[in-house]
């Protein structure tokens, strides 16, 4: 018995106008209550703030673009970006030497790491500014032999002198660890692949390994580097005239302290959020690889899917 072939089913017009890509979910009620009560909590404490005087937002415009405010602003900047400079610099051997089979060379590395991660900073600078109650001559010498080149101390460590190294010495603990992170997530494979090509270890870490690892150690190198722009105002408790130093100074004269701390902490917000902008494209920079990856794999599942239909 020959039963009679159903009817092909036509799209209707109206279903035809329906695109479903970017359908989405409907907002549930509750999300949208916390959403309100959210939105309300925030603009009382956003008008409360802007309407109260004892913030004197009148004093903040006068003091945002002051001359020593400005003075102060630039010392914190160059401050981080040589200090941060450095700290990679250094970081990268001493990653490096963690990472080596040399018993001497990863010793040290440990060593460096410990002492530098496990006392605060703030100490670390304060003994870096008064080094000359330790060692009045900073001399250049044979061990246990005469010395070679020797400076006084005090002429030595400045302020100056005494905030690059304190921040330098640390970041350079903390790169240490996340340029060692980096390398670490690069698979071993590849670093065998580059010798078994004939390249020597070192050159395989530059031209292999290093780019590869670039993904993993840019973002939080953006984080510390964020974070080295906010450390620069401890140096203000050895003198080092920085943006809040700076401001410390003003007020000390005008006696608005409120006032002149929010200038400091509006510039603050200000660096951070052009940093992290900043960051966020580079990330994208270096993920591109994966979004490739990711939309290849996608491509060749939909032909695999469409082979398979057929």
């Amino acid at each position: 018995m020959k039963t009679a072939p159903l009817p092909e089913l036509q799209d209707s017009p109206e279903d035809s106008l329906r695109d479903v890509a970017g359908a989405h979910l409907p907002l549930p009620k509750s999300k949208i209550i916390l959403w309100v009560i959210v939105l309300l909590f925030g603009s009382d404490f956003a008008l409360t703030v802007a309407t109260n005087k004892n913030f004197g937002w009148p004093t903040v415009g006068h003091y945002f673009f002051n001359e020593t405010v400005l003075q102060g602003l630039w010392v914190t900047l160059w401050l981080a970006v040589v200090s941060m400079l450095i700290g990679v610099v250094l970081g990268l051997p001493i990653a490096i030497g963690r990472m080596s089979k040399d018993p001497l060379a990863r010793g040290l590395s440990n060593a460096y790491v410990w002492i530098f991660r496990g006392t605060p900073l703030l100490v670390q600078l304060i003994i870096w500014y008064n080094l000359s109650f330790l060692f009045p001559k900073i001399a250049l010498k044979i061990p246990f032999g005469p010395s070679l080149v020797q400076w006084d101390a005090n002429a030595v460590i400045t302020p100056i002198t005494a905030a690059i190294i304190g921040l330098a010495l640390n970041e350079a603990a903390y790169m240490a660890e996340i340029i060692r992170g980096g390398l670490l997530s690069v698979p071993r494979g590849q670093r065998e692949t580059a010798e078994a090509f004939g390249m020597k270890p070192m050159r395989a870490l530059w031209r292999i390994i290093i780019p590869q690892a670039m993904k993993t150690i840019v973002p939080p190198t953006g984080n510390q580097f964020i974070n080295m722009i906010k450390a620069t105002s401890l140096v203000s408790v050895i003198a080092m005239a920085d943006l809040l130093y700076s401001v410390q100074s003003i007020y000390n004269r005008t006696f608005e302290v409120i006032p002149l701390l929010m200038v400091a902490v509006l510039w603050y917000l200000l660096i951070t959020s052009i940093l992290s902008y900043a960051q966020s494209h580079i990330e994208r920079y270096y993920s591109r690889g994966d979004s490739m990856h990711a939309a290849r794999s996608t491509s060749d599942d939909a032909k695999t899917t469409e082979e398979d239909a057929k």
